[in-house]
């Protein structure tokens, strides 16, 4: 009697074991980002190796949708748990309540560069619009800063320029109106669209990575505002382009947590994860976008790390994201009729 009990409390302790395993292994991650090569690169630099090490299972969902967030957080009925959003979102999602408070005894906010942490983001990672350009297509001049976008003269053909109202465009146009760098905000915005007018016959507009990059290499468009990654692909790709580092002017992207979230503890994990050195630099490492954790740029390529932003920090200019998640709605609807005048 006593052999019988003791095989069924090892029996019942075995299977309270392997429901214990099971439930931990059938933990999951719901994480949501912008598609394409920036999200492949997420996934096999963060998410392949936490599933790894956790045993939680990351499900990759997109692309990102503000509104659809905005809508599962005010429904009650949440199926994301982190989301990589634009920083000026961000801060404007979290001011409108629609995200959870980071718990900073999982991630490390320490060892995070301060212009992308907050207490409802970390940074994924952090990139610079640089001026790109097709050194065929403007006759072996260099250009060195934005004022070069506006010079048809010296440098003929069309402008790529980021289509949507968001930080850069304006700014890029104050600078090359004169502006200094530390009197960019407020925006002058009557001043930004004039300048833009004088060359608005020229802008060819790109929404995503991919449009920006056939503009440049085809040299359809001979001179624009691009993304540093972008131009360093095509430059391992062969394509005949360059770049200025001057006046680069610096945005990020930053993970997020939606109110409400249904893995809230897994994805607080997640996020240390993702923001630690060895991610960080893993991402970057795939992607010469730059890392935000501090300690990660010892861990770059030493090839690769001259074509970041942190290599360029001489002459660069941080967008106030705060400043446009509070006026973003305002200068967009400035911005969408410019665009039909």
């Amino acid at each position: 009697m006593v052999f019988i009990k003791g095989v069924t409390s090892v029996l019942a302790a075995s299977i309270l074991s392997a429901a214990i395993t099971t439930t931990a292994s059938a933990e999951t991650v719901n994480f949501v980002s912008w598609g394409g090569t920036t999200q492949d690169a997420q996934k096999a630099a963060w998410a392949d190796p936490f599933t790894r090490d956790t045993k939680i299972t990351v499900v990759q969902d997109g692309p990102t949708d503000y509104g659809k967030l905005k809508a599962m957080v005010e429904s009650g009925n949440v199926q994301w748990d982190v989301v990589d959003v634009e920083a000026d979102f961000a801060l404007r999602a979290a001011a409108e309540g629609l995200l959870e408070p980071l718990d900073f005894n999982v991630i490390k906010r320490d060892r995070i560069d301060p212009r992308f942490i907050n207490d409802h983001g970390v940074g994924s990672f952090f990139f610079s619009f640089v001026l790109g350009y097709n050194e065929g297509a403007v006759g072996g001049k260099k250009p060195e800063n934005w004022s070069a976008l506006f010079d048809t003269a010296t440098y003929p053909g069309k402008r790529a320029l980021y289509k949507w109202p968001s930080p850069g465009v304006l700014e890029l146009a104050l600078l090359a109106d004169g502006v200094e760098k530390d009197k960019l905000y407020p925006l002058d915005l009557d001043r930004a669209f004039k300048k833009l007018d004088t060359i608005k016959k020229d802008i060819v507009w790109w929404g995503g990575g991919a449009q920006s990059q056939q503009l440049l290499a085809s040299g359809e468009a001979s001179i624009g505002q691009f993304w540093n990654g972008r131009i360093h692909a095509l430059q391992e790709d062969g394509a005949p382009v360059a770049a200025s580092w001057k006046q680069n002017l610096v945005m990020a992207d930053m993970l997020v947590i939606p109110k409400g979230a249904k893995n809230k503890d897994a994805a607080m994990k997640f996020l240390a994860n993702a923001s630690s050195a060895k991610g960080q630099a893993d991402f970057s490492n795939l992607t010469a976008y730059a890392p935000v954790n501090l300690d990660s740029v010892a861990r770059l390529d030493s090839v690769l790390a001259e074509n970041l932003p942190t290599a360029h920090e001489a002459d660069q200019i941080t967008l106030d994201y705060a400043y446009w998640a509070k006026n973003g709605a305002q200068i967009a609807t400035r911005w969408n009729e410019w665009l039909v005048k």
